[in-house]
């Protein structure tokens, strides 16, 4: 993308930029801690998923940084590599590792997931966020903001942090929630969209400013008053001591590089399942590339290691927000990231004045649009099998939080689906040309492969005796040999069932173990075998 084109959507990019950047921000510090490592870390990631990853994307709208999928892996890794110093060496190794997927063309695996599927991943998504967003929407925030797993570090999980989180009610807090959701809801007004101006002004950062307003103001009123670990706490981060860099000289060890391959596999899978989930919100339409996309996500998580920060990837929450702010080119991501070095620098101090509340509205209302009620209702209108496939995937992420073994389970439903298709429909039978007494005609399809061995052996089977079958691999190019041993089977059978077998498309071959062995010929050639 030229420099021109790239600045072409600013008026839209740069506000949507900064929305981004406060969702990023909270969320980029508590993956950080949830990981076990220190806050700078996931900043670092954050930084780099915009600059870095934002420059080199071919995504007109994903935005990368700390992902909550990757918490565990990353906890684990640095645990059982000893030092962090230890673990970011397999951080560069895995984004290496993501490069040379690249080159393999790997990322055509983005294209075969179902569409039911990925929408699942968006609501299921959208479903945790909103059950993740309710504690801190009322002042319960014992768990940080970035926090999206199951399990918890306060030995709570999802469902019973919402028993508990009463414990915690802080009315100010919901007063803020409640009126910024409010005035978002207010900012998607026709009115408010028409103006010339107030168009270009997202309502999640109105938010996050009357949040701040809202919350100086309950300061002198007893009974809405926020106390200070209810705001964003954003670490003093002074010189390179900060820092942590990577040990190299643990490169050889078998460990670090289990590790790196475990991250680059996961890392690259979330990446591609986002990739689809935002083309799917682009209200564009646009396709980002997926091979070019591993490339960006890999050199991304090689600066990021050697800088000192988690790992990366593509992360729906920050695209989907983008999308919703009315972000419109990488712009935007590029900015978010540039956003995120300027706060370390400059204005840590104002953003220790946002309240979690503010961004739980935010996010509350990312979550909603990420879940609509009328998604489901389009989906149950698709079909049966689709909407199963959708509601299992979304069912499953809800209960386990987790994005990798959701989508799993769905493929999994998907490819049931698949295997029962084949099982019911082997071949094409075409019921206007039967005829009672005329042969039973049974065309083969171009493939034929395993997953039709059971639907063709059961037809077989259940020929009536005396009857005169006629099978046509005229069409067939590719009939798989499991097949050819089925309907080799048959015909050696067909006569003491007095059934006359006719196989049209077929030669005969002989080896001398089997005796006669069948092959599809040519279309034209119309052998017949009796």
């Amino acid at each position: 993308m030229r420099i021109t084109a790239l600045f072409q959507h600013w008026k839209q990019d740069l506000p949507a930029s900064i929305v981004v950047f406060l969702v990023a921000l909270p969320l980029c510090l508590g993956i950080a801690v949830a990981s076990g490592a220190e806050p700078l870390a996931g900043i670092i990631a954050g930084a780099v998923g915009g600059l870095v990853v934002g420059a080199i994307s071919g995504s007109p709208l994903g935005v990368s940084g700390p992902a909550a999928g990757l918490t565990a892996i990353v906890l684990m890794g640095i645990q059982d590599l000893g030092a962090y110093e230890v673990f970011l060496v397999a951080v560069v190794i895995s984004g290496a590792l993501q490069v040379l997927l690249g080159f393999l063309r790997a990322g055509i695996i983005a294209y075969y997931f179902p569409s039911a599927v990925i929408k699942g991943m968006l609501a299921g998504i959208g479903v945790i966020i909103m059950l993740k967003q309710i504690p801190h929407a009322i002042g319960y925030d014992r768990v940080p903001l970035g926090d999206e797993s199951f399990d918890q570090p306060d030995k709570e999980n999802t469902f019973s942090e919402l028993i508990h989180m009463m414990e915690g009610f802080t009315p100010g807090a919901l007063v803020v929630t409640l009126l910024c959701i409010g005035l978002m809801l207010l900012w998607e007004r026709p009115f408010i969209q028409r103006n010339q101006w107030l168009r270009y002004i997202p309502g999640p950062l109105l938010a996050v400013v009357a949040g701040i307003l809202l919350s100086s103001v309950f300061n002198g009123i007893p009974g809405l008053f926020i106390g200070p670990e209810h705001f964003v706490n954003f670490p003093d981060i002074t010189g390179l001591n900060a820092f942590t860099f990577p040990d190299f000289t643990y490169l050889g060890d078998k460990k670090v590089w289990t590790v790196a391959l475990t991250i680059a596999l996961v890392a690259s899978i979330e990446t591609l399942l986002c990739v689809e989930a935002t083309d799917k919100l682009d209200p564009h339409k646009r396709i980002t590339p997926a091979n070019r996309e591993l490339h960006a996500q890999g050199i991304g998580n090689m600066v990021s290691g050697l800088l000192g920060g988690i790992p990366l990837t593509q992360v729906v929450v920050r695209s989907s927000a983008n999308i919703q702010a009315g972000g419109r080119t990488r712009l935007s991501a590029i900015l978010h990231g540039g956003f995120i070095v300027l706060a370390v620098i400059t204005i840590a101090p104002f953003l220790r004045s946002i309240p979690f509340a503010s961004l739980a509205a935010v996010l509350l209302m990312v979550g909603y649009k990420l879940a609509k009620p009328s998604l489901f209702v389009s989906m149950w209108k698709v079909g049966r099998i689709q909407f199963i496939q959708f509601m299992v995937t979304v069912g499953f992420m809800a209960v386990t939080n987790d994005l990798l073994r959701g989508v799993a389970l769905g493929m999994a439903v998907a490819f049931i689906h698949i295997l029962w298709k084949n099982y019911k429909v082997p071949f094409h039978f075409d019921p206007r040309r039967y005829k009672p007494g005329m042969p039973i005609y049974m065309e083969l399809s171009e493939d034929v492969t395993f997953l039709n061995k059971a639907g063709i052996k059961r037809t077989l089977s259940e020929l009536p005796d005396g009857s005169r079958v006629v099978i046509d691999a005229n069409r067939t190019i590719d009939l798989d040999p499991d097949v050819f041993e089925i309907i080799e089977d048959f015909t050696a059978t067909a006569e003491q069932r007095g059934i006359r077998c006719e196989l049209i498309g077929f030669k005969v071959s002989w080896n001398g173990a089997s005796g006669r062995h069948l092959k599809t010929s040519p279309p034209s050639t119309g052998t017949a075998v009796q």
